[in-house]
C-alpha cells in the first residue's frame, strides 16, 4: 500500500495566551524580560491521528473554537506542532484565510504573480497559466485594479483560481467556498472534482453538512480541540448535527 499523503501523528497545539493587560509595546518588552508577564496555557489540539490518502477528499467540521483552522495550519506548515508530527508529501496550495498571501495595495495581475512566487513558480510558468486563473475567477474586467478594492467574493474567487491552478498535491480549503454565488460555487465544486480525479488531495472545512455530504468522501469531527470520530460522511455528519 502506497504512503499517505497527509500523516497527522499524536499531534497536540499549545497555545500561551497572556493574561495581563499591555498598554503598549514598551510595557510589553519591559514586562516580558522582568518575567512579569503571566499566562495562560490553552491546548488547541489534543491528540490528533490520522492519515488522508492520495486522491480523497477528508471534511473537516467542528464548532467554532474545535479547533479546525488550528489543524489546517498546522498541515500547512504554518505552525509547528507542540508534540507529535505531520508529515505532507507533495506539494500544498493553502486556501486558509480571505484574501491570505495577496497584497491589498497590487493589483489582480501582480498578486497572481507574486502568489505563484510562494508556491515557487516562475514568472514564466504563471504566465502560460495566468490567462486561465484570470478568466476562471471572472476578473477580466478588474485584473488591473488595487485588491484593496475588491470584494469578499471577488478575493476567494482569485484564491481559489490561483491555488487550483497551480496543480497542487494537496488543497486545503476553509470556508472558502461559501464565499461567492451559487453558479460559482458550483464552478469550484466541479474544478475540484477534476483535481480529485487527477490525484490531488483535499481538506475541506465547511459548517455545511450538505457540503461535507456532497463533496467528501469521509469527514473528521472535532470537538474542544479533540477528534469526536472520522470515518463515514453521513455518520459523522449525523453526529456534529445532534451536537451542534
Amino acid at each position: 500500500m502506497s504512503a499517505s499523503v497527509i500523516s497527522v501523528n499524536d499531534v497536540s497545539m499549545l497555545f500561551n495566551l497572556s493574561k495581563d493587560r499591555v498598554m503598549g509595546l514598551k510595557e510589553y518588552f519591559v514586562k516580558a524580560l522582568t518575567r512579569q508577564l503571566h499566562y495562560d496555557e490553552f491546548w488547541a489540539l489534543t491528540d490528533i491521528s490520522f492519515e488522508v490518502q492520495r486522491g480523497e477528499i477528508l471534511g473537516v467540521m467542528g464548532l467554532n473554537g474545535s479547533g479546525k483552522s488550528t489543524l489546517l495550519k498546522l498541515i500547512a506548515g504554518v505552525f509547528k506542532p507542540t508534540k507529535g508530527t505531520v508529515t505532507v508529501r507533495g506539494e500544498i496550495a493553502p486556501l486558509l484565510e480571505l484574501g491570505m498571501g495577496f497584497d491589498p495595495e497590487f493589483s489582480a495581475r501582480d498578486n497572481v504573480y507574486m502568489h505563484g512566487a510562494m508556491f515557487g513558480h516562475s514568472p514564466s510558468y504563471m504566465e502560460g497559466i495566468y490567462d486561465e486563473i484570470i478568466d476562471f475567477a471572472e476578473l477580466r474586467e478588474f485584473e488591473d485594479v488595487p485588491m484593496k478594492n475588491f470584494s469578499s467574493g471577488m478575493m476567494a474567487r482569485l484564491g481559489f483560481a490561483v491555488a487550483t491552478n497551480v496543480k497542487p498535491d494537496v488543497l486545503i480549503l476553509d470556508e472558502v467556498l461559501g464565499v461567492g454565488d451559487h453558479l460559482f460555487i458550483q464552478k469550484c465544486e466541479k474544478r475540484i472534482s477534476e483535481m480529485l480525479s487527477g490525484g490531488t488531495t483535499v481538506l475541506l472545512v465547511s459548517h455545511s453538512g450538505e457540503a461535507i455530504k456532497k463533496m467528501c468522501t469521509r469527514a473528521l469531527l472535532l470537538e474542544k480541540g479533540r477528534m469526536v470520530c472520522i470515518g463515514d460522511v453521513d455518520e459523522v455528519c449525523d453526529i456534529y448535527e445532534q451536537e451542534s
